[in-house]
C-alpha cells in the first residue's frame, strides 16, 4: 500500500451494462465516454491522482488499456462487488479523501468538483454529496468521503444493494455519520446530463455537436446551449433519476 495520502477520484467503470451495452467506451466526437471524463477530470486543480477501477472480467481490460494510454492508475477487482473493488483501490494507492464519480457522467464539472474539495477540505464532514438532495443536472453528481469513512462503509454493508452502489449504506444511516448536502443556487435537478439510455446518447451528441468544438464544456456553457435549443430538453425527458439503484432494491438480498 502506498502509504502517502493524495486527495484521488476514483471513476467506477465497466464495460458490462444492461440498459445500453458498453456505454463507457461508445463515442462522442469520436473520443470514449470514459476518456471524456478521464480529461474533465484532469483539468481539477486539486485531485493527485485518478484511479480508474474496474472489473476481472476480461472483456474490462480495454478499459485498463485506456488507463494506461491516458496515464492514469488502472485497479481490477471483483465485477458485482463493486463496493469492495472501491475500497481495495482506495487502500492500494493511499487514496484520501476521495471523489467518486461514475463512468456515466461525461460532462462532469471539475470545477464543481474543485469547489466541492475545498469544502470538504475546510470543515469536518465524513461525508459530503450533491446528491442527497439533488440540486445539479443529473450527471453531474459528487461525492466526497474520508477513507475512514469508506472502510466503516466496507465493514457494515452486507445488502446486495450496498456492495453494488458503493456509498448506499451511508446513504440509509445519515444518523452515523457527518454528511452534508452541497446545493446549488438554483434548483437545475431537473436537468438530464448522464448516459444511461439510448436517449441520453442522443441528448450528448447534440449537446457535443452544439459545442462549436470545445469539448469540456462548464456547467453554465451547457446550460446556454439548452437555453438557446429548448427541444434537447425532450429527448430524454421522462427518464426517472438512479433507476440502476431503485432495480437492485427490487432484488436486494443480504450476502453475509
Amino acid at each position: 500500500m502506498n502509504k502517502t495520502k493524495k486527495i484521488t477520484c476514483i471513476i467506477q467503470a465497466r464495460t458490462n451494462s444492461s440498459r445500453l451495452p458498453c456505454k463507457v467506451i461508445l463515442k462522442l466526437s469520436n473520443t470514449p465516454i470514459i476518456v471524456h471524463i478521464i480529461d474533465r477530470i484532469k483539468k481539477s486543480t486539486l485531485i493527485e491522482q485518478i484511479i480508474l477501477a474496474t472489473s476481472v472480467n476480461h472483456n474490462d481490460q480495454i478499459l485498463l488499456d485506456i488507463a494506461n494510454d491516458n496515464q492514469i492508475t488502472g485497479f481490477k477487482g471483483s465485477e458485482l462487488d463493486v463496493l469492495d473493488r472501491f475500497y481495495n483501490s482506495a487502500k492500494e494507492y493511499g487514496a484520501d479523501p476521495i471523489i467518486r464519480i461514475t463512468a456515466d457522467c461525461p460532462l462532469v464539472d471539475p470545477i464543481l468538483i474543485d469547489r466541492m474539495i475545498e469544502f470538504f477540505e475546510k470543515n469536518n464532514f465524513d461525508y459530503i454529496s450533491n446528491t442527497l438532495k439533488p440540486t445539479f443536472p443529473d450527471g453531474l453528481d459528487v461525492e466526497i468521503f474520508s477513507f475512514q469513512t469508506l472502510e466503516t462503509i466496507m465493514k457494515k454493508s452486507n445488502l446486495k444493494s450496498e456492495r453494488e452502489h458503493v456509498t448506499t449504506y451511508l446513504k440509509t444511516h445519515l444518523d452515523e455519520f457527518q454528511t452534508y448536502n452541497f446545493e446549488n443556487d438554483k434548483n437545475l435537478s431537473h436537468h438530464r446530463w448522464t448516459i444511461d439510455q439510448k436517449e441520453d446518447l442522443e441528448f450528448m451528441k447534440k449537446i457535443y455537436a452544439l459545442s462549436n468544438s470545445k469539448l469540456i464544456l462548464n456547467m453554465q456553457e451547457i446550460l446556454d446551449i439548452i437555453s438557446d435549443n429548448p427541444e434537447l430538453m425532450e429527448i430524454n425527458h421522462g427518464i426517472g433519476r438512479d433507476e440502476g439503484y431503485r432495480y437492485s432494491l427490487q432484488n436486494d438480498e443480504k450476502i453475509k
